[in-house]
């Protein structure tokens, strides 16, 4: 059988080369580094979940005595946290439905549409992310208690409908779109609304898939804002009810190392599920912007 040829970077002709050989190793020899550097604190953790307090305090391996399920079983009682992960997946459904309709339409106006003024809304959205998310945090707090939306994921939701990195990619993707397809639909007779909901969003596959995923994993791991306006009430977030769970009694190490261990299965079955549509949209998405 024919081997497959190299046509990247490196070509299998220049692994003739000595030098090239000895820093393609170095390349593979760091990446394998980093891999483990990254791989390395979640499966401590996931290992870790299975021994009890005294041996995780005693012993120095990082593989327990054994795996059984049943310490996890009882942190999941102790915590109660299956409606924290209903409540959960409500504020992640919601967050990507407002950050792929609110912030779509804004990038279809600024690079379909582009109304007079468009250019000065674009760079007041670019100098929107230099400044630190946090300083807005206490008059968006404010605001959420003055109208009344307190205990509720609206405010969570159209937090995510206001992204300025989602507007961009959005506006960078619209742009590399044929312009003849606009065309086409307003000839056809359809709104500015119909155009964008039946020809541009389609389209835009690639660059929904990247903002939904983005989406999903900050909204997961969101838990300032969360904390502050569901604290009170019965809609807590898996990240919110971790905290308040910590804060409200004497929690040994293996029952929040478990705890730890329910928060992050969520983002990792959704990365092997996705890596392969991430990345390749990502390339994409980079390549047309």
């Amino acid at each position: 059988m024919k081997s497959v040829q190299r046509t990247g970077v490196i070509r299998d002709y220049d692994m003739h080369s000595p030098s090239v050989r000895i820093g393609y190793g170095v390349i593979l020899l760091l990446c394998v580094l980093m891999v483990i550097l990254a791989v390395f604190p979640l499966v401590w953790v996931m290992l870790a979940g299975f021994k009890d307090l005294k041996e995780f305090v005693s012993s120095t391996s990082i593989f327990p005595r054994s795996f059984s399920p049943q310490p996890f079983a009882t942190t999941w009682n102790q915590l109660g946290i299956a409606k924290n992960y209903l409540n959960s997946l409500l504020f992640v459904a919601g967050s990507v439905v407002c950050a792929l309709i609110f912030n779509g339409l804004l990038g279809y106006g600024i690079g379909i549409l582009k109304p007079k003024g468009h250019k000065i809304v674009k760079r007041l959205i670019l100098l929107s992310l230099l400044m630190p998310t946090t300083i807005s945090i206490v008059p968006l707090f404010m605001n959420i208690q003055n109208l009344g939306l307190g205990n509720s994921f609206v405010p969570l939701w159209l937090s995510y409908g206001a992204n300025a990195m989602y507007v961009i990619l959005f506006v960078q993707f619209f742009e590399s779109l044929p312009r003849s397809i606009i065309e086409a639909s307003r000839i056809d007779g359809c709104s500015q609304l119909q155009t964008f909901f039946r020809i541009v969003l389609p389209l835009s596959k690639p660059i929904c898939t990247v903002i939904a995923i983005f989406a999903v994993n900050a909204a997961w791991s969101d838990f300032l804002l969360p904390y502050l306006v569901l604290r009170g009430g019965n809609l807590q977030t898996v990240m919110v009810r971790l905290f308040v769970f910590s804060t409200e009694q004497t929690v040994n190490a293996d029952t929040m190392m478990r705890s730890v261990v329910f928060s992050m299965i969520p983002p990792i079955i959704l990365f092997f599920i996705f890596q392969k549509q991430l990345t390749e949209n990502a390339v994409s998405v980079g390549i047309k912007g």
